[in-house]
């Protein structure tokens, strides 16, 4: 079926046969990390066939829970380009952007949760995401590229509503959503692509908590979703005016981030 698709697509679009590519190459990925997640939500089912000694029994009757996160992020752009010709010197071009692949960054923060009653909590959780993301403009017919990195380093203040499943032996499963303020510290300027610094964020995810002897771990895969349109389209930054046709290729740009952490208790 997609080959047929691509044969009807013009066989000159070589930039929308890459955005194919990449977002199936993106779906693989989502896949797999879910697969890797899944073991852990499959052993409170496997564990719930006998009852065990509970580790910490008495952990979650405290109102207030403090602890640490370390985590790995991947940062992505949703662009949303205008499809207008820049015409220089009597030639006609198309621009197009797109984030053709994805780089993995690191994130640390730490984490304080309010428990409301049995099932619900208010969790905050001062996060420093780093990692960086390309972005590609291609022109459509030619097939002339450039590439810009853009390195992030994103404070992030999620105030997230974790809804508890009851606990069984050692397992806890658990959903949460919530929004985080986020900025962004080291946007630079003076490049084909500014976006502004100041971000909300929606994120919604699940976890797991497990009790161990000493200590819980949590870990947690989230999805969030930017609602802001981050496109700086004032560039008075710009010293070379030719650069400004890619800010005008473009109509907005949101940001997306998939986070897989662990918590420590």
């Amino acid at each position: 079926m997609e080959r047929l698709f691509l044969q009807y697509l013009d066989r000159n679009d070589v930039f929308t046969r890459m955005t194919l590519s990449r977002y199936n190459k993106s779906l693989w990925r989502v896949l797999v990390i879910l697969f890797l997640f899944a073991p852990f939500c499959g052993a409170n089912r496997l564990s719930a066939q006998e009852r065990k000694i509970q580790n910490r029994p008495y952990l979650d009757d405290r109102v207030w829970h403090y602890g640490f996160l370390l985590g790995i992020n991947i940062q992505d752009f949703a662009i949303a380009n205008r499809g207008l010709p820049y015409i220089n010197e009597g030639i006609v071009e198309y621009w197009y952007a797109d984030v053709p692949t994805y780089t993995p960054g690191f994130s640390v923060g730490i984490l304080g949760e309010i428990k409301a009653n049995e099932w619900l909590s208010v969790r905050v959780i001062p996060t420093m995401h780093f990692g960086d993301k390309k972005v590609m403009f291609r022109e459509q017919r030619t097939g002339k590229f450039t590439e810009q990195y853009l390195k992030s380093t994103l404070l992030s203040v999620p105030v997230d509503l974790k809804i508890s499943a009851l606990r069984f032996n050692n397992y806890r499963p658990y959903i949460v959503a919530g929004a985080a303020p986020t900025f962004d510290l080291t946007v630079k300027k003076g490049k084909e692509l500014l976006v502004k610094s100041a971000d909300l964020m929606l994120e919604i995810g699940m976890g797991i908590d497990l009790y161990y002897p000493f200590f819980k771990m949590i870990p947690e895969l989230k999805f969030c979703f930017g609602l802001k349109n981050l496109l700086e389209k004032n560039r008075s930054d710009l010293q070379d005016p030719s650069l400004l046709k890619y800010t005008n290729s473009i109509n907005e740009v949101r940001s997306r981030m998939i986070t897989l952490t662990l918590y420590f208790e």
